[in-house]
């Protein structure tokens, strides 16, 4: 059975917290971390997750439980331009 977009969604949200959790309290992670982990190949498949990923993080961002940042400050979807990252929130 194919996945579904919003399955997609759902478990790359689950990747993001999990990598977080593995990780300090104070660190943050790119979304291509979160791509790499989902991806279940070994090519360079993972680049096409890429988006899907960014928008796991901002549905993440708007249920509190992370943050997106550029230049280690936050940033709102509509202010974001180029690389994030992504941390947990309250750092």
């Amino acid at each position: 059975m194919a996945e579904t977009d919003r399955d997609l969604t759902q478990r790359l949200e689950q990747v993001i917290m999990s990598l977080l959790e593995r990780r300090a309290a104070t660190a943050s992670i790119c979304p291509s971390d979160a791509a790499r982990e989902a991806y279940e190949g070994d090519d360079e498949g993972w680049r096409a997750l890429m988006e899907p990923a960014r928008r796991a993080a901002w549905r993440l961002v708007a249920a509190g439980e992370v943050e997106v940042t550029q230049a280690g400050r936050p940033v709102t979807e509509t202010e974001a331009r180029g690389p994030i990252r992504i941390r947990r929130t309250g750092r």
